[in-house]
């Protein structure tokens, strides 16, 4: 598989993930829909990486940290630069959202601070940078 097939591959299961997300969002599940948007957001990032650096990303769920590796400086422009900055604490936001490996009772405290108007938000917010990550694909 060649980076272009795999970045296609990752930006495939990222937008699965957005899907799942918005589906939890209608079956009131609203910790997996923060779960998930950190998911597609994660993902949809390590594909940018291996787009533009021709090799996987670190292994790592800390989004930004992947995220600032995937563009050579020469890249970002004004626009972007601002961009990035808007969303840099989104990115830190997400990385809270990570469960997979978390301790029960971590997960367990975290469900009952994802009320439906924060995973509203989370999602919204999640769209928005996902739409933004998949216009750089072309930089």
């Amino acid at each position: 598989m060649d980076n272009t097939e795999k970045f296609e591959h990752w930006k495939d299961i990222a937008k699965y993930d957005l899907d799942t997300a918005e589906a939890m969002f209608r079956a009131g599940r609203y910790l997996y829909v923060v779960f998930m948007c950190q998911q597609a957001i994660e993902k949809l990032t390590k594909g940018l990486h291996v787009l533009n650096r021709g090799k996987e990303a670190p292994r790592t769920h800390n989004i930004y940290s992947i995220f600032k590796k995937v563009f050579d400086p020469s890249q970002k422009n004004e626009e972007f630069v601002e961009k990035e900055k808007e969303y840099a604490p989104f990115f830190a936001e997400l990385l809270a959202y990570y469960i997979s490996e978390r301790y029960p009772s971590y997960r367990e405290k975290l469900s009952h601070t994802i009320k439906p108007d924060k995973a509203e938000e989370v999602l919204k917010r999640t769209k928005e940078v996902f739409a933004w990550l998949l216009s750089l694909q072309k930089l």
